[in-house]
């Protein structure tokens, strides 16, 4: 019956009336693409080469099924659910088990390298994989180091980002 007064409230308006209203009424309405008088109709298929399409996003897990009360306590003002040095550890199990730790995995320094909700990018890294190591470390200092000279690989290739048994974490 709601959904009929819904229909029935919506079926004159505008496209950007209707999307308001679906925004307001529902979570997860994917957003209103302005078509301007100059934008070209798309193919019939829908995918046009000649625009630039936007990065896959990679979500984490409970963001996209909207589980925010996993790590967002809603009651309390959307205030975390543990201490943010501890939340991320509640799901994923990355126990510093290796006689090499990372500064930033140790301290449970996560969001130094990862987005919480979305990312462009695998892992839901905050940049690309060597962007991110080159945030804290110098490149003239890394360049400087004999076993990287020429190194036509990222990082990860040969470190692992968070723990390894061998020193300068390498895999």
């Amino acid at each position: 019956m709601g959904l009929c007064v819904v229909a029935a409230w919506t079926a004159g308006c505008s496209a950007t009336t209707r999307h308001r209203v679906l925004t307001f009424l529902f979570d997860g309405v994917p957003p209103l693409e302005a078509k301007g008088p100059s934008d070209p109709k798309p193919p019939a298929d829908g995918m046009d080469a000649s625009r630039p399409q936007p990065p896959a996003l990679h979500e984490h897990g409970p963001y996209a099924a909207r589980l925010c009360g996993a790590c967002h306590d809603a009651a309390a003002t959307n205030a975390l659910v543990a201490p943010r040095d501890r939340l991320c550890l509640r799901c994923h199990d990355l126990g510093p088990d290796k006689k090499y730790v990372h500064g930033p995995f140790a301290s449970s320094g996560c969001l130094v390298c990862h987005d919480p909700h979305s990312s462009a990018r695998r892992f839901l890294l905050v940049a690309e994989p060597d962007g991110v190591c080159l945030g804290c470390h110098e490149a003239g200092d890394v360049a400087r180091i004999e076993a990287h000279g020429g190194a036509a690989t990222g990082c990860t290739s040969c470190h692992d980002p968070h723990m390894s048994d061998s020193p300068y974490l390498l895999k």
